[in-house]
């Protein structure tokens, strides 16, 4: 099978596509043929090694000291289920599932195993493949950070980098809510965030949030730009800030997956895409990820 792969750190340049063993089943996985996938911040992070000094030696320990210990990257997928161990009862062959295969990686290429207990599920029916792959990271991370911050209804919540695809979710997820959402984006993107569902919407480039006077119940920075102590007078008394950088890895659930599915079904949630590129350009779309203006998703086509 093609694959991506990186066999070192380094600049989008060290990825290179292969080919490779295609993965059997164990006893309780599932073969999915992958259609669609994503290339997110985190995936040129690791491909590049970009982490904070104090964190450099851990984070090495995890991923791989002079390369990744998996070459195949990616995480985050839509296919269908072409075989299945002799344990598996979620799922049968033939199923179109969305997921993520976390730190096991392995989503950028033709096949993947998962077990069938992992972050994987039956996809959203009114999603094409591309669609279906813009929702697991960015919905899953949006939705652990509100949940985080306690979100509830009736509440003031302001989305930091609401144009990015963690925050183009956390909007739409905040509204369903039933919070009351500002988004922070430039004007540029001001209309777009605004037919997500965002009620107001500031220009971080024109604007200090925080310097307005307004006071929030939740902050959710959903790029890692700002930090608690600068936004505490945007603060409301008892008010929450989360942070997708620094406060630990969203963990997800196979409900989760479920749960968005049924809003993605029902129009309350819509994929938000980009770019899409085919595999044999992951490179380009990498170098187009690291500029750090994408609005919403980036994906590859397999």
């Amino acid at each position: 099978m093609k694959a991506v792969v990186c066999m070192k750190y380094g600049a989008p340049d060290v990825l290179e596509i292969k080919e490779v063993a295609k993965p059997d089943p164990k006893a309780n996985e599932i073969l999915i043929k992958i259609y669609a996938t994503s290339v997110a911040t985190g995936d040129c992070r690791v491909r590049g090694f970009k982490s904070p000094f104090l964190l450099w030696l851990p984070m090495r320990m995890v991923l791989g000291l002079r390369k990744p210990r998996n070459p195949i990257l990616g995480v985050e997928l839509a296919g269908e289920i072409e075989a299945i161990g002799p344990a598996v009862k979620r799922f049968k062959k033939g199923d179109r599932v969305y997921g993520l295969t976390g730190m096991r990686f392995g989503a950028h290429a033709e096949y993947t195993c998962m077990p069938e207990d992992s972050a994987v599920s039956l996809k959203p029916q009114n999603a094409t493949y591309e669609e279906a792959a813009a929702v697991p990271f960015s919905g899953t991370t949006a939705l652990y950070f509100l949940r985080k911050g306690n979100i509830r209804e009736g509440q003031k919540v302001l989305v930091y980098g609401a144009s990015g695809a963690v925050g183009s979710s956390a909007v739409q997820l905040a509204k369903h809510f039933g919070a009351k959402v500002t988004g922070v984006c430039s004007t540029a993107n001001f209309e777009w965030v605004k037919s997500l569902g965002a009620d107001k919407l500031v220009d971080y480039t024109k604007e200090d949030f925080t310097a307005k006077g307004e006071q929030y119940d939740l902050i959710l920075d959903a790029v890692g730009k700002t930090s608690k102590s600068a936004c505490a007078k945007a603060l409301a008394p008892n008010g929450v800030y989360v942070s997708v950088e620094g406060q630990g890895i969203a963990k997800v659930r196979a409900e989760d997956l479920v749960f968005l599915k049924e809003l993605t079904e029902t129009g309350k949630l819509q994929a938000v895409i980009d770019r899409v590129y085919p595999l044999e350009k992951i490179a380009e779309a990498h170098r187009y990820v690291e500029q750090g203006h994408k609005k919403g998703n980036v994906i590859i086509t397999v």
